[in-house]
């Protein structure tokens, strides 16, 4: 089988604010390093901006993808074929099955700083996952790109 370019690629980004953040974590370590001298201070800002800016980065890697017959969704890959019906959830719903709708086995890949979801149910009998949660900004481009990878 040969796989063709990705339908639907995302790349859950971190939000800018988070890189801000990042810089005064740098800040904070230059303060507290500030009584040891000029260089320590330095070393201090630099170090602590790029552990933040790491941690941030590394958050904000995860991708979403539908290539050839399968979702991958952060560290797991599913077959198109064991998907269901594609949900598009708006800001208020994603909030409900985030929370009071949750079910605890569900696949949840989740980032907070984005406000619309995709939950796909899961029809595979042996898998005892009922649905996947996804966290997108474009839920209805991911749902048609599921769409047409089901029907190809």
């Amino acid at each position: 089988m040969q796989l063709s370019a990705a339908p639907y690629e995302e790349r859950l980004t971190a939000p800018r604010t988070w890189w801000l953040i990042s810089f005064l974590v740098g800040v904070s370590m230059a303060l507290v390093l500030l009584p040891f001298g000029t260089l320590p201070m330095l070393g201090g800002l630099a170090g602590g901006t790029a552990v933040a800016a790491v941690a941030a980065s590394s958050y904000g890697s995860v991708r979403i993808r539908v290539v050839g017959d399968s979702l991958i969704a952060g560290e797991a890959k599913i077959p198109v074929a064991a998907l269901g019906e594609a949900e598009v959830l708006d800001a208020e719903e994603a909030r409900a099955w985030r929370t009071h709708k949750a079910d605890p086995r569900a696949f949840l890949l989740l980032r907070a700083y984005i406000p619309t979801a995709l939950r796909v149910e899961v029809t595979d009998p042996a898998d005892p996952t009922p649905y996947l949660y996804l966290s997108t900004r474009e839920p209805e481009r991911l749902a048609q790109a599921l769409r047409a990878a089901k029907s190809a």
